[in-house]
């Protein structure tokens, strides 16, 4: 499924970027959290509106998110410099076995090859130890097809990282986010219930 969000947002939720209509804002949860998450989006995914990100941000009180690939822009890594930060990503390198939970977690939103791109082209990513989760089960529904049966969305990955850091209940209120976004996108285009 290929996003086509309008650049003006003609008829869509500025916050949200779902048509007026079906605009999720008033029922994103809010989320207190102990760690703090920091989004490097791809700056392709800022304005498609099945970004899943977006909706993570607007959930969790200590979510930041962050522009990289913007055309004359340099990314500043030292932004990933603060201690105890992890990073979330298939293959990181694992913690010290006497490491304590992260404080930060960097999360990168694009696609995969775009990820992939981010992890080869800032070297301190590279450097910071790793948050990989199991993979989703098969049946899992989708905005955007994985490239590989190991995928998921940003939201998805966010609410599993919350539940290894801080317990299910809090993931549970982002997983729910990321199955009434699925119907909302579905229904804006025709499609709920198929």
């Amino acid at each position: 499924m290929r996003s086509r969000t309008p650049e003006d947002l003609a008829g869509r939720c500025p916050r949200c970027y779902l048509p007026t209509r079906l605009c999720l804002c008033a029922e994103v949860p809010r989320i207190d959290t102990r760690t703090e998450f920091l989004v490097i989006r791809h700056n392709k995914e800022k304005e498609k509106s099945t970004n899943t990100a977006r909706m993570a941000a607007l959930a969790l009180s200590r979510c930041q998110v962050l522009t990289y690939g913007a055309p004359g822009e340099r990314f500043d890594a030292s932004v990933l410099e603060q201690p105890d930060t992890w990073l979330l990503f298939p293959g990181a390198p694992a913690p010290a076995p006497d490491a304590s939970l992260p404080k930060r977690l960097v999360v990168l939103d694009g696609n995969w090859g775009q990820a992939r791109r981010m992890v080869q082209r800032v070297p301190a990513l590279r450097r910071l130890p790793g948050l990989t989760l199991p993979p989703p089960a098969p049946d899992t529904r989708r905005l955007r097809r994985p490239p590989h049966p190991e995928g998921m969305s940003t939201l998805e990955a966010m609410a599993g990282a919350l539940a290894f850091l801080e317990g299910e209940e809090k993931a549970q209120q982002l997983y729910a986010l990321h199955e009434l976004m699925i119907d909302r996108v579905l229904e804006s285009r025709g499609r709920l219930g198929t």
